[in-house]
């Protein structure tokens, strides 16, 4: 054979191989955030990024799931439309999973070999079955990355809870990398709301530039100068009957925040789930006074209260603003985040996000109804589940 042949293949060989990205030995984590809209999500991205850690694999971060109700289609939004994969790799080995069905998957997790992790098995066509695909968001979710599942994996009784449990010898014993590369999880493997020894993960996951110029434009365009207070106000009908459950549950979605995991800081009520006009306004003029505030920005899921708040700040020449009905929640999100004062829902997840981005830099947060002013009553029957 041509020695200057052999010499072009070698070389090309050894191009190849410098091409390819070499695979985390370790093992590769997905899921599904296939509960709730974006603040559930969010605060399962913080267990499962700690999951990962412990576990030592690489963390495939998914889409953010967003719903159109205009036309009831399912998105899947990249992490990175909104963050920095970059930020989380300063905690812990991560890749986005466009990324990873992009470059990685077929040498990781071949089709045909494809298996889905659940506890248990779940409700669908197949028995026995983790029944990755059914129903919405599951099979979109996965469709949007052409993905079959060969197998089902009933992981329970396994813990997930790698602060309190050693669960990640237990996994590590039971799914060596070197049997099961990628672990592919029905849901997230992760509580909500977030655990506290979690809540400090936050730092790694801040929006990126391109959405805290986005809030800094529109407070310079819309806001007049000087410091505001920005508040959430939830208030749909669907947030309505979820406050209904109150006296029958210790917690409810994210009240850990304000309220503890104990309820060492209180009982949950119904004004602290659905303040009245009297307690908002009371809170507002407080904030105003607090920071001396030019004007207050509304993020809310219903009622922004715009004209009442108007009226009962007119004296002190506060404006109000919220956004363009049709913006992004993400812009408010964004710009709650860099208010002088913020006041939120302790029960929502979504005021949950924003409390925890501003405990990061340092800014002052409240809540409805908090502190509560009443004594503690008698506890009340635990729920462990809304």
């Amino acid at each position: 054979m041509d020695s200057s042949f052999i010499l072009c293949f070698l070389f090309l060989k050894f191009v190849c191989a410098i091409g390819e990205e070499k695979l985390d030995a370790n093992g590769y984590l997905m899921y599904c955030p296939c509960m709730g809209r974006f603040g559930n999500q969010a605060e399962h991205f913080l267990g499962a990024l700690e999951f990962a850690r412990r576990l030592d694999r690489t963390l495939v971060i998914p889409p953010w799931i967003e719903y159109e109700h205009s036309n009831r289609r399912t998105l899947m939004v990249p992490f990175q439309t909104y963050f920095n994969v970059s930020k989380v790799n300063e905690y812990h080995r991560a890749v986005s999973m466009e990324y990873f069905f992009d470059n990685l998957a077929q040498r990781v997790w071949p089709i045909g070999k494809r298996t889905s992790f659940c506890y248990t098995a779940r409700r669908g066509p197949q028995s026995n079955s983790c029944n990755a695909k059914d129903g919405n968001p599951f099979g979109p979710f996965w469709n949007n990355f052409d993905v079959e599942f060969d197998d089902s994996e009933m992981y329970g009784p396994l813990p997930l809870d790698v602060h309190h449990q050693a669960a990640e010898e237990k996994w590590q014993d039971k799914y060596p990398a070197s049997r099961y590369p990628a672990l592919a999880f029905t849901g997230a493997p992760a509580t909500f709301p977030a655990q506290k020894e979690n809540i400090h993960l936050q730092k790694y996951f801040v929006y990126n530039e391109v959405w805290m110029q986005k809030a800094k434009n529109w407070i310079k365009a819309n806001l007049p100068k000087g410091p505001f207070v920005g508040i959430h106000l939830r208030n749909g009908i669907d947030w309505e009957r979820a406050c209904e459950h109150v006296d029958s549950t210790n917690q409810l979605f994210s009240s850990p925040q304000c309220l503890g995991y104990r309820n060492e800081g209180g009982e949950l009520t119904k004004e602290l789930c659905l303040p009245s006009e009297t307690t908002i306004i009371k809170h507002i003029k407080k904030a105003v006074k607090k920071v001396s505030a030019v004007a207050v920005f509304v993020a809310s899921d219903n009622n922004f209260m715009l004209e009442t708040l108007a009226s009962n700040l007119k004296t002190t020449g506060v404006v109000v603003r919220r956004l363009n009905q049709g913006d992004q929640p993400h812009l408010d999100l964004a710009i709650l985040s860099q208010s002088n004062f913020f006041i939120g829902n302790c029960v929502s997840s979504f005021t949950a996000f924003v409390k925890r981005l501003r405990d990061v830099d340092g800014l002052p947060s409240g809540f409805w109804a908090y502190p509560l002013s009443e004594p503690k009553q008698k506890s009340k029957k635990k729920r462990d589940e809304f």
